[in-house]
């Protein structure tokens, strides 16, 4: 499951890593199963619609400082495409 990848932890690290920044208009979601389970834990950013895979509680705050403040999407943690068949 994502909780024994760390999922759980995860809410709460944007939060800190977003107080940081100060109030931005930006809201943390918890959701349920993103049918992406060997892909670790997963971060989607709306209204963007990046998806980011494998993310840990190290991870947030590259994802914080480099998309949600500076726009730029983190690409060593996009989620790649399923291969087709």
């Amino acid at each position: 499951s994502c909780a024994a990848k760390g999922s759980e932890e995860l809410p709460l690290a944007f939060k800190k890593a977003l107080e940081a920044h100060g109030r931005l208009p930006i809201r943390i979601n918890k959701a349920g199963c993103l049918d992406a389970c060997e892909r670790g834990c997963t971060v989607v950013v709306y209204p963007e619609n990046v998806w980011y895979e494998k993310v840990t509680a190290g991870d947030v705050a590259e994802i914080v400082e480099k998309h949600l403040v500076g726009g730029a999407p983190v690409e060593r943690l996009r989620m790649k495409p399923y291969p087709t068949k």
